[in-house]
């Protein structure tokens, strides 16, 4: 049930990308992007994740030095434009060290944080660090998925990450975990997950979920069109009444018009 007076925290999304699934190419521009993050911020957004590559289902990896060229300037003018707290939403250490030096706070690893690089640079930065679950790459997880058990088989992950980040030396105030809905799994699988948010805060860790406009609910609703707000909505609903930590999500303001609604109503 949610805690009176406490909603999850909302993680406003900024793909400085041409090519995300959702909204790639609106973003590109660096003036677009600051504008669209303070408007998250404007609408409740308690933290930006900037991203510089898409993770969608079949995409291909985007060199350091261009996810650099998206995202740094973006972080140094909102760094000074805002106190929100900024993630930088990629895999590669490089990356994430330009934009912690550009005044980034977390580092969001959709791989789970094993390169050993990135593992190293989270524990001596002391920043917060998301680490994520996937089974395969972008470009090869949507590919027949399987599990035996997916919730049990996803907290054994993260329970693992946690544990090698701790030993690492990074603080366990500052992990949060996500299972990663739609990173190799199907449907079945992501509303396991969704419908498991008690089991993975047995972790001991906030839990992040990134369900924004993702196509299971298009499937669900029988409905592909990319235009799925309400289904999101309903879905960060169910979330928050678990006690979700951290909702990842596109539309903040209307989020978070609906969570406020449920706390009032309860």
């Amino acid at each position: 049930m949610l805690n009176p007076g406490r909603t999850p925290l909302l993680m406003g999304i900024v793909n400085v990308t041409p090519d995300s699934f959702s909204d790639g190419g609106r973003y590109l521009d660096a003036d677009r992007a600051v504008e669209h993050a303070m408007q998250l911020v404007a609408d409740g957004a308690d933290i930006l994740d900037i991203g510089g590559q898409s993770t969608r289902p079949g995409a291909v990896p985007i060199k350091a030095d261009e996810q650099i060229r998206r995202t740094e300037t973006v972080i140094r003018r909102l760094r000074k434009l805002t106190d929100v707290p900024i993630s930088i939403d990629t895999d590669l250490p490089v990356v994430a060290r330009s934009a912690l030096d550009a005044g980034a706070e977390i580092v969001n690893d959709i791989t789970g944080v094993t390169d050993p690089e990135m593992l190293e640079l989270v524990a001596s930065e002391g920043c917060g660090v998301c680490a994520m679950h996937m089974q395969g790459t972008p470009e090869t997880m949507q590919h027949r998925p399987k599990y035996d058990d997916v919730l049990e088989e996803v907290c054994d992950y993260l329970s693992a990450r946690r544990d090698a980040m701790i030993a690492a030396g990074v603080a366990a105030d500052r992990i949060s975990l996500d299972p990663g809905i739609g990173f190799g799994k199907t449907t079945e699988d992501n509303l396991r997950l969704l419908s498991g948010v008690t089991r993975l805060r047995e972790l001991g860790c906030p839990v992040l979920v990134g369900h924004s406009r993702k196509r299971f609910i298009g499937q669900i609703l029988g409905d592909e069109s990319t235009d799925r707000e309400a289904g999101t909505v309903g879905v960060s609903i169910a979330l928050a009444l678990q006690g979700c930590e951290i909702l990842r999500i596109h539309d903040v303001r209307g989020t978070n018009q609906a969570l406020r609604l449920l706390t009032e109503v309860l």
